[in-house]
């Protein structure tokens, strides 16, 4: 008798494994043969006596800030690694729910969960625990800069160097990768959530405002520049006077957020000349060629690219669809799991 439904297809729909990426900003959920199925705040709203989840994603982010005592909006996720692990666990749980929307599956889901590289034993512990507990039958981490390099495209199976840097939310990860690992990598926590504080305190001590973290993140999007050129774009910004008390509104411009972005930025650049000047001979000589790609939400800083090019002297690329290497990285690695097994954590 032939069979015409494939075993694998077969045990991937009763299975319905996930790629995650766990991120202190987003969570992203790759399921195979269906894509990515949920792309969602890392933020969790429970009761605040019983940790019972009223919402999650953006929800409970549009509830940040704004929640009466009775209620807890908190992001779990601090620099990439858990903060807080029932109310991480809980928001899993909660993601996973949705994304099976329903489904039967007979065999609990296989989990690859990005992770920075910079992860300690413990944290890596307590990814994996968390997994399981939320309904993973197995859970594998993957470097986040190894999963994005995949999810760009990147020929780290090849005997050549490939160099990403990946600037996520908490983190940002620099890593040369040939051969399907890491000859070297650099994980500092500096990223997307410490620019927006970069540009509370620096409208804090400049006008005496003070601003949520969501409004300074609106500016970096909207305005931020690390390199300025052309005319200068002002925005308006609404906060609470430090000195009267009551609301009050100012004019900022992509200068001042230049201004205020330079030392978190002048610590990516430092990572990654750290990175360069560790690469062995042989890949530097690739890197001449392949140059520098950049991943995750930071690289769509306006004027990045050109920044660490001119600093380096090296072509520098944005990867496609920069937000969504990691877990696009973690999709492929989950679906070739054996051909991809060095590139996992031990």
């Amino acid at each position: 008798m032939v069979n015409f439904f494939p075993a694998r297809r077969l045990f991937r729909f009763f299975s319905n494994d996930l790629a995650i990426d766990l991120g202190t900003a987003n969570t992203v959920v790759y399921v195979p043969d269906r894509g990515i199925v949920l792309n969602e705040p890392s933020v969790v709203a429970v009761k605040a006596h019983t940790n019972q989840v009223l919402a999650a994603g953006h929800r409970a982010k549009d509830m940040l800030g704004k929640t009466p005592e009775t209620i807890i909006a908190c992001r779990p996720m601090r620099d990439g690694v858990i903060a807080n692990f029932d109310l991480t666990e809980s928001m899993l749980r909660y993601f996973i729910k949705e994304v099976q929307d329903n489904r039967r599956t007979l065999v609990s889901p296989r989990m690859v969960i990005g992770v920075p590289s910079g992860i300690t034993q413990v944290e890596q512990r307590a990814i994996k625990e968390c997994a399981k507990n939320a309904g993973a039958r197995e859970a594998y981490c993957i470097m986040e800069p190894m999963a994005a390099a995949i999810g760009a495209g990147l020929p780290v199976h090849e005997p050549m160097g490939s160099f990403i840097v990946d600037i996520g939310g908490g983190t940002t990860e620099v890593a040369v990768i040939s051969l399907k690992n890491v000859v070297f990598c650099r994980s500092v926590r500096v990223g997307g959530d410490e620019m927006d504080r970069a540009i509370v305190q620096y409208i804090k001590r400049k006008y005496n405002l003070l601003i949520g973290e969501r409004t300074a993140e609106l500016i970096k999007i909207q305005i931020g520049t690390v390199l300025l050129a052309g005319d200068i774009e002002r925005m308006e910004v609404k906060g609470r006077d430090l000195v009267t008390g009551v609301p009050k509104t100012i004019w900022f411009t992509s200068t001042e957020v230049n201004e205020a972005l330079l030392e978190t930025i002048s610590s990516i650049i430092d990572t990654v000349r750290v990175a360069l000047e560790n690469t062995p001979p042989e890949l530097s000589s690739d890197l001449v060629d392949n140059g520098i790609v950049l991943s995750g939400g930071g690289a769509l800083l306006r004027g990045l690219d050109k920044l660490i090019s001119r600093e380096t002297g090296l072509p520098v690329r944005i990867a496609e669809n920069p937000l969504l290497c990691v877990v696009n990285g973690g999709g492929k690695v989950l679906e070739n799991i054996d051909f991809f097994s060095e590139a996992l954590i031990k």
